[in-house]
């Protein structure tokens, strides 16, 4: 079996371990499905909770949603037969925080193309460069004296990264497992004190634990990222999930036959054996001088029976409408759009119908011109607006990738930034309107 690795920012090519590279931007659903030509099975292990763009104006589970149609569509396009999703644990709770939820579409989207999956929910992974382990070790590295709010008491199962690998080789190919959602965990169900003080003695520290109860999700997030250096986006979410109990149930659990599970301790210490610091090199792509690029991406309600096609007429009927008397919108036979301000000849933006790659549930167009946009000579066209439906129609996205405004940044992310999401909210209102509206009656036999 090849191995093939995507990266935005890993160099194409074999590296010393055998594992070929290919540069993919997962926003780009092109990209995408180029990159997965050949594949047979692809292992998705992608989350988005740090910013994509210069300016990335949206929530990280509607990035991971929109990354996960991307897989999933390329995936049934080069004819893929599985993909390998290892995700979150769901736990029996009326709620889930907003991590838990995001982790449970993903898996939804994956599959909503028609290539099986076979998803592993895990907890906490022990293993170098992870998200959850080096927020524990920063906490006990630097606070002699920690404080350990109500959360740290909720049972979890962590896993060693080892056996995840194992237990992914274990899924490939594996028909039986196809289309099947699974658990995985570790031998021991711990607490996170427990986890605190057990990494306390392999890091051969004392520390001592003060219980304080008052101490909310909220603030702990906060006091988290003041401590580990941890950004805030990364850390909030995680915290707001410590709340439920992550614990493997023995209907869905999956384990390797005849395979020795990993203790915390002995994963712990492997992986602090092996840091960052002690990993092979590997090869990054040239860096370019960095653009001034804005990703924005809302999740808007979709009426019943609409698809990207009626949203995207939708929008173009309705802004006119909404911002008169300031923008007009023409349409001309190619339905590119071109947006007017009131008084000007030349138009603000300059919007091409991407026919070939559109489709009923996905309505594409680039950014080619206008006053607004920066449009590089000899270079491919890169910004562009989407309208894409996702959530078995539940929802749609719309979507603003790799644009590059001409205003000078600051006066972009102080006037046209704000006006977009203004905009896109009375959008959004207006479509849930629309979905209120009584239907007409049908007329009379």
């Amino acid at each position: 079996m090849r191995v093939v690795g995507l990266s935005r920012s890993h160099a194409p090519g074999v590296d010393e371990n055998g594992v070929e590279w290919r540069q993919a931007d997962l926003f780009s659903f092109l990209q995408t499905r180029e990159a997965l030509v050949g594949a047979r099975h692809v292992i998705y292990l992608v989350h988005s909770m740090k910013p994509s763009a210069r300016l990335t104006q949206a929530r990280f589970e509607d990035l991971d949603l929109l990354l996960a149609d991307n897989v999933g569509r390329a995936a049934k396009a080069v004819g893929a037969e599985q993909i390998v999703y290892v995700g979150g644990l769901v736990p029996n709770a009326s709620k889930l925080s907003r991590h838990l939820k995001s982790r449970l579409e993903v898996e939804q989207t994956l599959a909503s193309h028609g290539v099986p999956v076979t998803a592993l929910r895990a907890a906490l992974v022990v293993g170098p460069q992870g998200s959850s382990l080096p927020i524990l070790l920063q906490l006990v590295k630097k606070l002699p004296v920690m404080l350990t709010p109500t959360w740290t008491g909720t049972q979890t199962q962590p896993i060693a990264l080892e056996d995840v690998l194992a237990l992914l080789e274990y899924c490939l190919g594996n028909r039986e497992l196809y289309g099947h959602t699974y658990d995985i965990g570790g031998p021991e169900v711990l607490t996170y004190r427990e986890m605190m003080r057990q990494t306390a003695s392999a890091l051969g520290l004392r520390r001592i634990m003060i219980d304080v109860p008052l101490l909310t999700p909220r603030l702990s997030a906060a006091w988290v990222t003041m401590i580990s250096g941890v950004p805030g986006k990364l850390v909030k979410p995680l915290v707001e999930s410590l709340a439920h109990p992550m614990v493997a149930s023995d209907e869905r659990r999956l384990v390797v036959p005849g395979r020795r599970l990993t203790p915390f301790l002995e994963a712990l210490k492997d992986s602090l054996a092996r840091s960052p610091h002690s990993e092979p090199r590997t090869s990054r792509a040239k860096r370019t001088r960095s653009r001034r690029t804005v990703r924005s991406v809302q999740r808007l309600h979709l009426p019943a029976g609409k698809d990207a096609t009626w949203v995207a007429n939708e929008y173009r009927a309705w802004l006119p409408r909404f911002m008169w008397p300031l923008i007009s919108v023409h349409r001309d036979d190619n339905h590119t759009l071109s947006f007017f301000f009131a008084g000007l000849r030349k138009p603000l933006l300059v919007l091409d119908y991407s026919a070939p790659l559109s489709t009923p549930d996905r309505a594409l167009y680039y950014i080619t011109g206008g006053l607004l946009a920066r449009v590089r000579p000899n270079e491919p066209v890169r910004g562009r607006l989407e309208f894409r439906v996702v959530l078995g129609g539940r929802h749609i996205l719309a979507a603003i990738h790799d644009f590059e405004p001409r205003l000078p940044w600051l006066l972009y992310t102080l006037t046209q930034a704000k006006v977009h999401l203004l905009v896109m909210k009375a959008f959004s209102r207006h479509l849930q309107r629309v979905a209120n509206a009584p239907s007409a009656p049908l007329p009379a036999a």
